[in-house]
């Protein structure tokens, strides 16, 4: 799947707030600047800064600089291995679902 256990920590506790999720679809979109991501949350500038930062740690965000911009983008391949985690992690229950069934079917 090509996430080591922190790897897959550190992405899925990124994940976990919602202002980081917006930020992550916003960037999706489009390559936005920090200053811009920030004026539209109800957080100071710093406090956004630090929410590019959890994103960029887990390799969900790349941050650039464009003169005394930061821009930030999201990295789709990175979103494409937590999607293929999940769902191998869907796969394997769904396996345990149906070997479940089939046991309880054999049941008299």
């Amino acid at each position: 799947m090509g996430l080591d256990d922190t790897a897959t920590d550190r992405m899925f506790r990124a994940l976990a707030d919602a202002t980081r999720r917006d930020i992550l679809r916003r960037t999706l979109d489009a390559e936005q600047s920090v200053s811009a991501l920030a004026a539209d949350y109800d957080v100071s500038f710093a406090a956004v800064q630090k929410h590019v930062a959890v994103l960029e740690a887990a390799e969900l965000v790349v941050k650039r600089a464009a003169g005394r911009e930061r821009l930030v983008r999201a990295r789709p391949e990175t979103i494409a291995r937590a999607r293929r985690l999940l769902e191998h992690y869907e796969r394997l229950w769904r396996g345990r679902i149906d070997r479940l069934d089939a046991l309880l079917a054999e049941d008299p």
